[in-house]
């Protein structure tokens, strides 16, 4: 089995990729801790900030020594320098918030996973025929379950996951799902700044645990 797929199945069987940033390099390795201790086995960590880089190199070396089975991935990559900085310092697969066609033709030569960020259907089509076949749908909260519905089945080899706004409510996961999302990504309102700033680790664990349980029993 291809990497790439290998990384894609993780994410499906997981059914939702937690994302965050935080300056702190600490306080990036104790969520990391936390939503291991929850279950989670596949994470996004997002490239905002001039520490990201650096804080990524941490977790990855607390990621080898402590966590097997954790896939570290690396969110907001917009060229492909910031994708090859990211897979040096030891990123397993990743994310844009757009479709960056010289990430996605890299990704695909080199068998490593690549979700882009798409809005439209004219980005879902460049993407498929760079050879990409997961998608994020982003912002969802802007296109919401009803834009899949009506795009589905124009893309029937296509995997989407939406990101941006997805809720840890039941109606707003359970909403995604019948619309025939594979998984969700959820960011803020699962990792939330106030959380972070409060470093209640407790919750953050708790509240992934609880999302991760939803998530079994929505997909059964």
């Amino acid at each position: 089995m291809s990497k790439s797929k290998q990384i894609a199945d993780a994410i499906i069987a997981q059914g939702m990729l937690p994302l965050y940033f935080n300056a702190d390099e600490t306080v990036s390795i104790d969520i990391l801790k936390a939503v291991y201790r929850a279950g989670v086995k596949a994470l996004e960590y997002t490239n905002r900030g001039e520490a990201a880089l650096a804080n990524f190199k941490k977790m990855v070396e607390v990621r080898n020594a402590e966590m097997p089975g954790m896939l570290l991935g690396v969110g907001t990559v917009k060229n492909l320098q910031t994708a090859k900085d990211y897979l040096a310092a030891g990123a397993d697969f990743l994310v844009s918030p757009g479709f960056v066609k010289e990430v996605a033709d890299y990704a695909v030569a080199n068998d490593i996973f690549y979700a882009p960020g798409c809005m439209t259907p004219s980005e879902i089509i460049a993407a498929e025929n760079a050879g990409i076949g997961f998608i994020k749908l982003f912002p969802g909260n802007m296109l919401g379950p009803e834009f899949l519905s009506g795009i589905k089945d124009i893309f029937p080899k296509l995997l989407f996951m939406p990101t941006g706004g997805v809720d840890t409510t039941r109606e707003n996961i359970e909403g995604w799902f019948k619309a025939g999302v594979c998984a969700v990504g959820m960011g803020s309102k699962l990792i939330s700044k106030k959380l972070m700033e409060a470093k209640d680790y407790a919750t953050i664990e708790k509240m992934t645990k609880e999302v991760l349980d939803l998530i079994g029993t929505i997909k059964k």
